[in-house]
């Protein structure tokens, strides 16, 4: 039971943050992981759990998507082609190197969440547009979101920034839908390859749908820079208990 509690609601808190500042599977993957199960299950899990969040948040954001269908269909399939890849590749490394590397990967993301108010100043300032650029950084960020995926947000905010004429909130209105494509491909490709936990999954995704609607309500209530530091502590320390570990 404690346990199922730590679960819930940790997945109402990755949704959440995952809409309002990016970075909640740093919150849940760490959860999952509590409850026993390896890094890899853990992973594949987290993935999973985390597509209605974004469904959730994506279903929030409606009307700034309106302002964003010229270009959502190339984003779309790129994030399917990396999305494959990077699950592809978390399928194929062995759980001792995957081990070894995700306490680097969560520092990372860690980092890069930190590092996201200064990846808004740079675009409300302006910069190069290339439609081609943002399908291939797209393309090449869902690898990683794939793989591991913690961070991807600030990662696709960041591309799209640079590459589409769009203000910030119709920006993370699009990472919230390619976000969402992302964890549909890992739905499709852990659910049958991987050593998904069903019943945790049961337990989760209804509370990541839950957090990321809330979010997408309340993201312009809510202390942003607040949030980011205790999700970036949050992260360095579940990395350095890991690489520990």
């Amino acid at each position: 039971m404690a346990e199922a509690v730590l679960v819930a609601v940790a997945a109402f808190a990755c949704g959440l943050v995952n809409s309002v500042a990016g970075g909640g599977s740093l919150i849940l993957f760490p959860a999952l992981m509590a409850t026993g199960m390896g890094s890899v299950a853990a992973n594949v899990t987290n993935s999973v759990a985390n597509l209605p969040g974004y469904l959730g948040g994506a279903v929030g954001f409606r009307s700034e998507l309106v302002e964003s269908r010229e270009p959502l269909a190339a984003l779309v399939a790129a994030s399917v082609v990396g999305s494959v890849i990077g699950s592809w590749l978390l399928l194929v490394t062995p759980e001792s190197a995957f081990d070894l590397v995700v306490p680097v990967l969560i520092a990372a993301s860690a980092v890069l969440i930190a590092l996201q108010p200064v990846v808004k100043a740079r675009l409300r300032g302006g910069g190069g547009r290339s439609a081609a650029g943002g399908v291939a950084g797209v393309l090449a960020a869902t690898v990683y979101g794939g793989y591991f995926g913690g961070g991807l947000g600030v990662i696709l905010v960041a591309i799209l920034g640079v590459t589409l004429p769009s203000r910030l909130g119709v920006l993370n209105a699009i990472k919230t839908v390619l976000s969402a494509v992302c964890a549909a491909v890992t739905v499709a490709v852990f659910g049958i390859f991987g050593p998904v936990h069903w019943w945790w999954v049961l337990l989760a995704a209804p509370m990541t749908a839950i957090g990321g609607f809330a979010g997408s309500r309340v993201a312009r209530g809510i202390d942003e820079g607040a949030l980011r530091s205790v999700v970036v502590v949050f992260g360095l320390v579940v990395a350095a208990v890991l690489a520990v570990r």
